[in-house]
């Protein structure tokens, strides 16, 4: 498979693989069901709306959207939604779990029930690709939204879980930057010591990448900068994947890429047995519709 290198590959790639069935907990939001309009018309995507059917029949009609693809579940409370949708992911009825109109925590609450969730013993751990004005690849960022503060073993886990992620959309062997405030190692920074220990323990337990780290960021993206400064590594200027300190500074860099930069985002949590889709309630129907694409190529 020839890698995805740009968001219009990703979804003509999605068209290939769907349509896959999702189930959207709280559905009643006019970006949710724009969203599903969308996927239901280019063959990416149907399945289950599940929220206030009232509420979205009746945006349904104001709005002019065909969601004849989905059966609508009627289930108003979010919590109690959020569980029916991951019990359809555990029964085998839907192949990505979409979060709605509700908070990440509640839809994540469901999905790590020991008893009724979707675990499957690997760490939830958020992938998120961005395409950036100017670059001609797709850039992995993880974790920049569950892990909050991972431990350096949890970081080796998100590095294997992006890793996964890049070998499904074709890249082969990814260049993965471990990324810190500094690119010496430096006591007074955590997050270089961890990122100098993760590069030594990706050689020996992550398959099919080059990992290397503590960089700063614009030596991981940009060649001038690594030259500039005399670093020398096979991934500096050429990462495909940032793994950032913290939950923080990964969702900081993310909504820079968006609101600055003008860059689009796909993402989505791994680890679980299915996708699980955890978007912003305000993200727009495309940003949804881009990482129902991703949840797509991967579930096929």
């Amino acid at each position: 498979m020839k890698a995805i290198a740009n968001f219009a590959q990703l979804v003509e790639a999605a068209q290939a693989a769907g349509p896959k069935r999702i189930a959207v907990a709280a559905a009643h939001s006019p970006e949710v069901l724009a969203s599903a309009d969308e996927l239901n018309k280019l063959g990416i995507a149907r399945g289950y709306l599940v929220g206030d059917a009232p509420t979205i029949e009746s945006l349904a009609r104001q709005r002019g959207l065909d969601l004849s693809g989905f059966a609508i579940v009627h289930e108003p409370d979010v919590e109690a939604a959020a569980r029916r949708v991951v019990a359809l992911a555990r029964e085998g009825d839907a192949d990505v779990v979409v979060k709605g109109d509700l908070k990440t925590s509640q839809i994540l609450k469901a999905a790590l029930d020991r008893a009724k969730g979707i675990r499957t013993g690997k760490l939830f751990t958020h992938v998120g690709i961005f395409e950036v004005p100017g670059m001609e690849r797709l850039l992995y960022m993880s974790d920049s939204g569950v892990i909050l503060n991972p431990t350096i073993y949890e970081k080796l886990e998100i590095i294997k879980g992006v890793v996964e992620v890049a070998h499904k959309f074709g890249l082969e062997v990814p260049k993965v930057a471990i990324l810190s405030a500094t690119e010496v190692v430096d006591p007074k920074v955590p997050s270089s010591v961890d990122a100098l220990a993760l590069a030594k323990m990706a050689q020996q337990e992550v398959e099919g990448a080059i990992v290397d780290g503590p960089m700063t960021l614009d030596i991981a993206i940009s060649a001038e900068a690594a030259e500039r400064k005399g670093f020398d590594s096979p991934v500096a200027g050429q990462a495909d994947i940032l793994i950032v300190p913290s939950v923080m500074s990964g969702n900081t860099a993310a909504k820079a890429i968006q609101y600055l930069a003008h860059g689009r985002m796909a993402g989505l949590v791994v680890g679980a047995r299915v996708p699980i889709i955890i978007n912003s309630r305000a993200d727009t129907a495309e940003t949804r519709l881009l990482s129902t694409a991703m949840a797509v190529v991967l579930a096929g």
